[in-house]
């Protein structure tokens, strides 16, 4: 599967697939441009089908978190993966993911 973030409904962007160095750029920039156009405060990552991510996946999420404060709007992130919460643990950057 390919990776991807994408638009769902009201606010919630879902992101999918497998998130490494290969994705991890153009799901980058998708991701800025979606936060950017969307009015609804806050915003959802919902990251229930994402498949298998690194410390690449974890970047995303900080950069989302970013791009959403930049535009004055919170962001919550629903179904973070085991291994990326371990990540975010481990570099202790775990208070900055704002998680339902």
């Amino acid at each position: 599967m390919t990776a991807s973030v994408s638009l769902q409904g009201a606010g919630v962007l879902a992101l999918a697939g497998v998130l490494d160095y290969r994705s991890g750029p153009a799901l980058r920039e998708q991701g800025r441009k979606l936060i950017a156009s969307s009015s609804v405060d806050p915003l959802i990552v919902d990251c229930a089908a994402v498949e298998k991510a690194n410390s690449v996946g974890v970047s995303l999420l900080l950069g989302f978190t970013r791009d959403a404060r930049a535009a004055g709007k919170a962001l919550v992130i629903r179904g973070l993966p085991s291994d990326m919460a371990q990540i975010a643990e481990v570099s202790g950057i775990s208070a900055l993911l704002v998680r339902d």
